[in-house]
C-alpha cells in the first residue's frame, strides 16, 4: 500500500480503494464496487496484513486479467510482481505449491474455506 499524501488520512475507505488499485495494477480486475474488508492478520515478522474481499469471478476471467496485467508492465519494461497465479480449494493444497508463502496465507485459505 502506498502512504497517503500529506496531511491526508488514510481511513477505512481510503485502505480499500488502495487494495481495489493493487487487484487492477497487479492482477488486472477492475471492480465497480469497494472492496470490504474481511480478515486482519498479523504476521510472525509482526507485520499487519489487510485482506479485502472483492466480487467473485471466473478463473478464466483471473487468468485473462493476469495476463494483461503482466503484458503491459513488460511492454513497460517492467517485470511483473505477479506472473502467475494458483487456485487452491484447501489449505492442503498451499502445501504443493512453488515457492516462499506469506505467513498468514494459510489462517486465510482455511478461513475461507470454511466460509463456503
Amino acid at each position: 500500500m502506498e502512504p497517503p499524501e500529506e496531511g491526508a488520512v488514510l481511513d477505512e475507505s481510503g485502505l480499500a480503494a488502495q487494495a481495489a488499485r493493487e487487484l487492477a495494477e497487479e492482477v488486472g480486475i477492475r471492480v465497480a464496487e469497494e472492496l470490504r474488508l474481511w480478515v486482519v492478520t498479523r504476521g510472525e515478522n509482526g507485520s499487519v496484513g489487510l485482506t479485502y474481499l472483492a466480487p467473485a469471478c471466473s478463473e478464466a476471467a483471473l487468468r485473462a486479467g493476469l495476463a494483461a496485467a503482466a503484458a503491459a508492465e513488460r511492454v513497460q519494461g517492467r517485470e511483473p510482481e505477479l506472473d502467475g497465479i494458483a487456485l487452491v480449494s484447501s489449505p492442503k493444497e498451499l502445501a504443493i505449491l512453488d515457492g516462499p508463502h506469506a505467513d498468514y496465507l494459510e489462517p486465510i485459505v482455511r478461513r475461507l474455506c470454511e466460509r463456503r
